[in-house]
């Protein structure tokens, strides 16, 4: 059975910093790209970047410079490092996999398998 958990959510204030993780298991995990995703209340879901298969990552203009995505192969393990996070930042986190990379991912394509949510909230 395929599962994706991301994990680490709460309550941050503003300016401070937070790591999300993404645990993956039932696929073969090096195989795939890992991209996080995030769904604020009342907007559509947004791509904010991905690490692919071949270790290269690609982030958008949201997550530049403040996000970091790191992946660890030995425990199928994706973690997205936020920085200075802003009160515009608060949304539902979404880790998912697919065989696709930046671009398709980038443009809400190429997954095959999400994960729930875990849900950030930044405090002003």
């Amino acid at each position: 059975e395929v599962q994706l958990q991301a994990s680490g959510g709460g309550l941050v204030q503003a300016g401070g910093s937070l790591r999300l993780s993404c645990a993956a298991s039932g696929f073969t995990f090096d195989d795939y790209s890992i991209g996080w995703f995030r769904q604020a209340p009342g907007k559509e879901r947004e791509f904010l970047c991905i690490s692919s298969a071949d270790g290269t990552t690609y982030y958008s203009d949201s997550a530049k410079g403040r996000f970091t995505i790191s992946r660890d192969n030995a425990k199928n393990t994706v973690y997205l490092q936020m920085n200075s996070p802003k009160p515009g930042d608060t949304a539902v986190y979404y880790c998912a996999a697919g065989l696709g990379g930046a671009t398709l991912f980038s443009l809400g394509y190429g997954m095959d398998y999400w994960g729930k949510g875990t849900l950030v909230t930044v405090s002003s």
